[in-house]
Parts: C-alpha cells; structure tokens; sequence
C-alpha cells in the first residue's frame, strides 16, 4: 500500500526545486547535495522526488519565420478547388478526393505544386500541406459551400406574415385498392427511392403535408392531402388555414404569404383566391431555404412530434388524420413556449389587433373565388368598367385614364361591390373598391347630372394634367386659363408663338449637308415639226461644231462641254445652236468643273 504523502516533506521539496531553477549553469549539484543531507535521502532520491513535485512548463516554440505563408499559388489553390467542386454531387457528395484532385491537376500540367528545400531540392508539397494552403486561401470546399450570410427578419403583427410549406409524409400513403383504403404505414421496400416503380407512386399516392406558420407568434397549422403539390390542394389548405376552428385562436386572412417558388405556389387557384382576398404573396428565391426557416423547422417539429404517433393509431380515412393533427396542433400551440418570445404561440397570437384580424368569407365562397381569374376591362370615357353584367365606378382608382386596361375582381366580402388590382408605391399589389352604378326604371345611372338643374365633372386624370402642364409650358403661362386665353391670341395671329418662337421648323433643312449631284445623261425627246411643209433647219456635224465653238470662245472644249454635246447631238446638230452653246459657255452657265480637252487623238490598235 502506498504511504500518504508528507506535508512537510513536499514543502521542502518544492523549494529545493524552486532554488534549483533559479539556479546558474553549475549551481544544481550543490543544492541538491544540501537537500539529501537535510531531507536523509540519497541526492538520485531527492532529484527524483522533486520532479515528482514539480510542475512542469514547458517553453513555448518560437514561431517559424515563414509561418502564415505557402508554396502553393493563389491560382494553383483555384485550380485545385475548382476541379473538386467539379466532382461533386448536388447533395454536397464529393466524388473526388484532394489526393486524387491534386494529382489529376498535375498530371494535366496545370500546377507544381512545389516547394524547395533548404538544400535547394525541389519536392512537391504534401496533400496535408495543400489542404492547409487552401483553407488559408479561404477556397477549401468547406469553405466555398458554407451558407452565406443570413439577416434576421421581423414581422410587425400576428398575421402579418404567414409561411406555408408542403412535404411528403415519410411514413403513410395511400395506395386505395376497391374496399381497402389503404392507409397504412409504407414499408420501407415499397417506399425506397431507387425503386422506380415507387416514383409515380410516392407522388399520386403519398400523404402530403401542408404546415401553416404564422411569423409573428410561431402557431402552426397543419393540414393533410392526397395528390401532391397542386394549385388546388394548396388553395384548399388556405382556405381551411384562415377559417376559425371552434373557438381556437390562429385563424383570419395574413397580410402577405410567403412560399417557395414552384408550380403549385404559383399556380391560377392560389393566386386568384389571394387576389380576391387581398393577400400579397412573396415568393422567395430558389435555392433559398433559410428564407422561410421558420415553417421548415415547423415541418421537423410536425414530423418527429405528431407523424410519430401515427404508427401506434387506427386511422382508416383523411378526414381521421387531419382530425389529429388539428387535435396535436391545438396541444402544441397551447401548450410548448416559443424560445424567441417566452410565450406560448396562441398566447402570443391573442395580442393580435380587431384591425389586424381580418375575417373571412365562407367557405364555398372561397372555394368559388379560388377559380374565378381577374379579367381585364377597358375603362370607357364616363371612367367605368362593365364586369359581370354590371358598370362600376373606377374614378377613385388613382391614376385611372380613359382607354386604360384594369385586372378586375371580385370582391369577396361584398357581393354588391368588385375590386381593381393595382400596384402601390412599393411595387406590390393592391385593391380599390369599385361601387356598381345603378339605373333606374328609364335607364340612367343615379347620381347623374340633371340637365339644367346641376353640373358635375370628374377630377382631372393624369393625362389632363400632363395635357395642361404642356399647354402652359407652350404658351409661356402660369394658368390653364391664361394658357387658354394665348391660345386663342395665337388663332387670331397676334399671340405669342409656341415657346416663345424658339421652335424654327426649317432649320434642320437649312443646316443639312446635301450633296452636289452631277447632271445625268438623257434621252431628247423627238417631236413632229409643227409647221407643216416648213424648211428643214440647217444641220452642222458636231464634230465640226465642236471645233467652230472653240474657236469663238478661245478656249478648248472640256470634258463635261464634250460629253454634253455629243450626248445631246451625237451626229448632227442644228446651226443656230451653234451660237446659243458659244453665248452659254461665254457667260460661264456651266457649273460643271473645267477639264480641258484636247481634241481628237490617234489610238494604237492590235
């Protein structure tokens, strides 16, 4: 048995070995020595026990000179990373080690990879090393697929913002064979994904879950359905969502809803019930999970809380399954404290405002509003629009236009009343009530101007406004009416001119730069003489004319003089003709350039 340590004795030891330490090169012998023959013990003893005593600290490392630094290039590192990434699966699955990656690379010529020793050896950095270079460059896989950044996302009230997602039940289908309803918990054989058969199977036949969160509070709905994701089975769920449950709270038509974006979210039932309902729905970003984080961590409390009770139930029919599951919804929701506001979510829901709650329609009326398709309709010049058999006034409608084309719908909490789709100043949809306009028993709407009686007009519109802005700014007034009055000065000629005469609708003719055409050979014209029995005119061979006309004007004949004369008169012309060419070239009638011609000359032939 081993003897108890003496106090005493490793008190004495500790401060022999502290003086040791202290001690110079050469100073240890001589206590050690003084504590054998104090302590009765062997000097091998003593140094022994005092390093059993004595904690050890062991000098830190100097850092290395060329640490935080690599061989490996920047482009090498993206080259490397580059053909790793190229090697994976969609899952994150990489297909390709680092090994193999770097030796493919090197391989191909596209890195070194290297390093040289102190020696001046040239080796090839190890994988350990290559990995270490690119975590440091930031381009280790890890890195490049790590999530960006999130921003945390506040909403305003309870059903200001509600999410919505669907899923597949991973434990119950639905396969109904004659008599059998076939509920039941899928095997895990027949559920398997690389089976194709299962494939069409698991999407007709699954039992789908539709899960419901508001933002705000954190309750949650769930619903069941049988087909997919559809447009149909996504606006029924909706419907079921904003429809109270007894007298259970988490109820009422959201502000917004915020989907992934794929055919069903997108699709005309859904889009038309929250037209009706005046629901803005946001469709996130593809690949952008974390943009409804909420309703998809609902989706795992659904599925490990509530599915996991399904295997030990009896349940035959859907109408059983959504009864419990509206039954957990209602535990969970009373019962379990969100973390985020250390209340329970219908506790949290309950602050909700009389003018934050808005109530909806029946439900068939829903039902009906989900296939009814906003339909576009020209405004008419009285600013009305017929829809459904009836006119409606649409001159509340800002910004509205006569030969305007508005989205209009029905108003589903007012069957006397429709509603126009717009866009606000935030670039979402919004919806103005239009009233019907009724007659009376000989046909005019009531409300209309009496004749003699009263007078009404509309608000100026947009146009009219834009339209007097410009008569204002033409004339050079401050008023539609002074614009008015110039305009009638300028009819009677002593007003002022359109922007005060800057406008001068000639000047880009005078300032265009039109080219100098020259004259274009023609054909003369061959008329009878009208003289009948009447004296040939004199005929002179215009080559012989050509010399004579030469010679009256003292000068050679040019080029163009040539080539006007021999194409008007090719063989022959009249005498008098003659002397008008000698007056024309005289006076310098001619425009074209002076090319000097000098007569006929002799040209060698074969």
């Amino acid at each position: 048995m081993m003897a108890a340590p003496n106090p005493a004795l490793t008190q004495r030891l500790v401060h022999f070995g502290q003086a040791a330490a202290a001690a110079g090169w050469g100073g240890k012998t001589a206590i050690y020595e003084e504590a054998a023959r104090e302590l009765g013990l062997s000097t091998q003893t003593v140094v022994r026990k005092i390093a059993e005593v004595t904690v050890k600290t062991a000098k830190p490392r100097k850092r290395r000179s060329d640490a935080g630094t690599s061989a490996l290039t920047q482009r090498e590192a993206s080259l490397i990373a580059l053909d790793v990434m190229e090697h994976m699966r969609k899952n994150g699955k990489r297909l390709m080690s680092m090994e193999a990656a770097v030796a493919e690379m090197r391989a191909n010529g596209l890195i070194k990879a290297e390093r040289t020793t102190a020696d001046g050896e040239i080796v090839p950095l190890s994988t350990t090393a290559i990995v270490a270079a690119l975590r440091k460059y930031q381009m280790h896989p890890d890195q490049l697929l790590a999530p960006p950044p999130a921003i945390r996302m506040a909403s305003l009230h309870p059903n200001h913002c509600w999410q919505i997602d669907a899923s597949r039940c991973v434990m119950y289908y639905l396969p109904a064979q004659g008599r059998d309803s076939g509920l039941r918990v899928a095997d895990w054989t027949e559920y398997y994904d690389n089976k194709p058969a299962n494939v069409a199977r698991q999407v007709m036949d699954s039992l789908w879950r539709y899960v419901v969160t508001d933002h705000t509070s954190g309750a949650i709905f769930v619903w069941y359905v049988i087909g997919g994701e559809t447009g149909g089975n996504l606006a029924e769920v909706f419907i079921q969502s904003i429809h109270q449950r007894g007298s259970e709270p988490f109820y009422g038509v959201p502000r917004m809803a915020m989907l992934d974006p794929g055919g069903a979210n997108t699709s005309p039932p859904f889009l038309n019930l929250c037209k009706a309902l005046r629901v803005h729905v946001q469709i996130n970003k593809p690949k952008n999970p974390r943009a409804k984080g909420q309703v998809e961590k609902a989706q795992d409390i659904v599925e490990r809380s509530l599915e996991a009770a399904f295997k030990l139930l009896t349940l035959e029919t859907l109408e059983q399954i959504n009864a419990v599951a509206l039954q957990w919804a209602r535990w969970f929701n009373a019962t379990q404290v969100h973390t985020r506001h250390n209340m329970v979510r219908f506790s949290a829901w309950m602050r909700i405002s009389p003018d934050q709650l808005v109530l909806p329609p029946g439900i068939e009326l829903c039902r009906e509003l989900a296939v009814s398709a906003p339909e576009s309709r020209v405004v008419n010049d009285f600013l009305e629009v017929e829809f459904r058999g009836t006119t409606w006034d649409v001159s509340d409608v800002p910004g509205v236009i006569v030969g305007q084309k508005l989205q209009i719908v029905r108003n589903a909490w007012r069957q006397d009343s429709a509603q126009a789709v717009g866009v606000d100043a935030e670039g979402r949809e919004c919806f103005y009530v239009l009233e019907a306009k009724v007659k009376n028993d000989f046909g005019f709407h009531e409300g209309a101007a009496v004749i003699g009686e009263s007078y009404k007009r509309h608000a100026d519109t947009p146009a009219q406004r834009n339209l007097a802005e410009i008569e204002m700014l033409a004339t050079g007034t401050s008023t539609p009416t002074e614009a008015k009055e110039a305009r009638k000065a300028m009819a009677r000629g002593k007003g002022p001119q359109v922007l005060g005469g800057a406008i001068d609708p000639l000047k880009r003719m005078r300032d265009a730069e039109i080219p100098t055409y020259l004259p274009r050979k023609g054909t003369a014209l061959e008329v009878a003489n009208p003289l009948a029995n009447a004296e040939v005119l004199d005929q002179v061979d215009t080559s012989v004319a050509l010399q004579r006309i030469s010679k009256l004007i003292g000068r050679p004949i040019t080029r163009e003089e040539n080539r006007f004369i021999k194409g008007r008169w090719p063989d022959a012309m009249p005498a008098d003709q003659v002397d008008a060419l000698v007056a024309q070239f005289t006076r310098g009638d001619d425009a074209a350039p002076v090319e000097t011609f000098g007569g006929l000359r002799a040209v060698g032939g074969m």
